[in-house]
This record gives C-alpha cells, structure tokens and sequence, in this order.
C-alpha cells in the first residue's frame, strides 16, 4: 500500500481514541456491561495504533526534514547528520509500516477470551486415548510456561491409560487468540506398546478450543435448568464418595441455526464444594451454547479463507506426530519440525507463530492492505 494510502486510512483515529477514551469513563457506559466490555476493547486496541501512528508520522516528518537539508545544505557534518537521520527512518519505516498494517485488520472479538478445551481420544482404541493423554500434558506444559491458569473440568480415563476425554478450563492473557489453531483432528503415527511386532499404528485424537463465553454473552433462562447431584469418584479425601458435591444439569435449548431443540447435559466434578462446581458447569453451558450460537459466524469466515488456519471445519487432520522420525507436520500450512519430544513437552510457540504469521497474510490480502 503507498505511503499516502496508508496514512488516508489513518485519519480519524486520534479522534476515536479520544472519544473511546472519554466514553469508558461515562458511568451510563459503565452501567451496561456489554458495551462497557466492548468499548474497553476498542480503547486497547486503539491504543497501539494510536501509538504506531505518531511514531508513523514522526519518522515522514523526520524523512522530509533530513531530505531538506540534505538539499540546501553544503556543511559537511551537517549533510552527514542528515544522512543518518535518514538512513535510521528508512531502516525503521517498513516494519512500522507492516506493524501497523496488522493493527489496521479489526480483531477477532474472541481473541482476549479464556478458553474451554476439549480433547478426545478418537480412531485407534487404547492408542488413541493414550495419545489424548499426551496432548493434555502439552498444552499443560504449555499453558506453564505462558503463565496460564489450567483446571481440569471433567474427564474420563481410558483402559490402559490416558483419556477417553479430558475438558480443561484455560485462563489468562490473549488465551483463545492463541490456541484457537489448535482445534481439529490430530494424528500420531508410532509403535502401540502392545505391538509385539513393531508395527507402526495410526490413532487419532480430536482437539476442540471454544472461547469461554461471558455471562453477557448468551441468554440462559436458569429456571429451566434441571440440576442433580450426585456422589463424586477418585481416590482420597473424607468427602468422596460421602457427599454429593458432584453436580449435573439439564437444559432444554433451541439451536437458532438448525431450529431443533436439544437438550445439553452438563456434569462438572472439578472440586469437592456443590456450590463452586454449580457456577462451573453454568460456565460451560454458557461456553457450550455461545460456541453453537457463533458457529455460523465462524463457517462464514472459513467459506472466505482458503488456509482455514484458525477456522472451518473440527474433523478436519490438521496435523501428523510421527514418532520413527521424530517430525510434527502441520498440513495447514505445510511446517514441518524434527523435535518431537520437545514439541510434546510443550515447545509449541514456534508453530503457533507460523500459524499467526499465515493467517495475518491472510488477512492482509483479503483487506487489500
């Protein structure tokens, strides 16, 4: 984009930073949440770009004075002065440039969300859920490293190990905005340890990222919810299997997509207090219902896409884990990587990068920026 397409785009932005500015201090915007969350937002968002375009303008400013005085002046320390301050904005301008073209793109709304991530064993038998099992303590040891809040909501063991099912709650900084690639069908090619003849086998497990929805985001008639309880299972502790703090609900709800009523059943034995496991499960209906509810917003952006990189459709193979070479392949965007177990021990920022970088090409082409 030339120099003054970019800064035509620019203008008014000073102008609706200062206005979003004044209006999350207004107490009737701060009286109604959903828009008081939603400008909130803008105003961060605004905020970096607001930024990125001073500095924009300084270094034009900075170019036209050091060509200037390049042009009428004859001073030799002067002439060389000007060379530098050239030199030094012309190095700085494409990044900012490229900075701020990425700013410019509106930001998916979900990104700042926490997540609810799900992983199920799929094709594959003990296998599969064995390899559910390593995926939860990737994103675990992931989620460490990034600083990240990780509470295991429900799950459900396999035969010999792992997990038929593991639902994990994740809270922190830009969460969804950076997991929401992760959602598909991923793919381990490797030797069973009950393979007596050293086949390698091919399971399956399946990874959904589902922005957390907020009590504002969805409407939910909680009298029509039908709770139970009931005992909770596990080892230790004087509560188990002596108080009912496990919790589940029922919810009749009618999917505005398909038309059909459904009901959702919800059991959430995540702590051993009735009423902290209650609250819990109303966040996962919540989450569940917004997930189904934005479903239609989300197919409409992958029917545009051609990557699909973040969206599209769950029962898609987004990668392959092959154990004999040591490689993960990422088949969105054709990366491929030979450190396997550093991968599984949560060295996944690499990747997740790659994939941020293509779908912000992505978007840069479709804004025609």
């Amino acid at each position: 984009m030339p120099e003054s397409a970019l800064l035509h785009r620019l203008d008014g932005i000073d102008a609706r930073f200062e206005e979003v500015s004044t209006l999350i201090s207004d107490p009737d915007v701060i009286s109604d949440m959903k828009r008081y969350v939603r400008l909130n937002k803008e105003y961060h968002e605004l905020e970096q770009l607001t930024a990125a375009t001073r500095r924009y303008r300084s270094l034009l400013s900075n170019i036209d004075e050091a060509r200037q005085l390049l042009e009428a002046e004859s001073d030799p320390e002067m002439r060389q002065m000007a060379r530098e301050q050239l030199d030094e904005a012309n190095a700085e301008l494409p990044e900012l440039e490229q900075q701020i073209r990425l700013l410019l793109i509106p930001a998916d709304p979900e990104d700042s969300k926490n997540v609810v991530l799900e992983i199920r064993s799929g094709t594959g038998g003990d296998e599969a859920a064995l390899f559910a099992g390593d995926l939860y303590k990737m994103y675990s040891r992931y989620c460490e490293k990034r600083g990240w809040q990780v509470a295991v909501t429900s799950f459900s063991e396999g035969a010999v190990g792992g997990f038929k099912e593991i639902i994990l709650s994740i809270s922190g900084e830009n969460v969804y905005g950076t997991l929401k690639y992760e959602s598909g069908v991923h793919r381990v090619q490797r030797v069973p340890a009950t393979e007596t003849q050293g086949r390698v086998h091919t399971s399956a497990a399946t990874v959904a990222v589902l922005p957390e929805a907020e009590a504002f985001d969805v409407e939910i008639n909680e009298g029509e919810i039908k709770w139970e309880t009931f005992r909770s299972g596990g080892a230790g502790g004087q509560n188990v299997n002596k108080v009912e703090s496990g919790v589940r609900l029922r919810y009749m709800w009618r999917n505005p997509v398909t038309g059909q009523t459904d009901e959702i059943l919800i059991e959430c034995t995540e702590t051993r207090d009735q009423p902290k496991n209650k609250e819990r499960a109303l966040s996962r209906l919540r989450t569940y219902i917004y997930d189904r509810e934005h479903q239609k917003y989300v197919d409409d952006i992958a029917s545009r896409r051609k990557t699909l990189v973040s969206t599209g459709d769950r029962s898609a193979k987004i990668r392959t884990y092959n154990f004999p070479q040591g490689r993960i392949t990422d088949h969105r965007i054709n990366f491929t990587a030979y450190n396997l177990q550093a991968f599984l021990d949560g060295d996944i920022q690499p990747l997740l990068d790659a994939l941020s970088v293509a779908e912000n090409a992505e978007k840069l082409k479709e804004s025609e920026l």
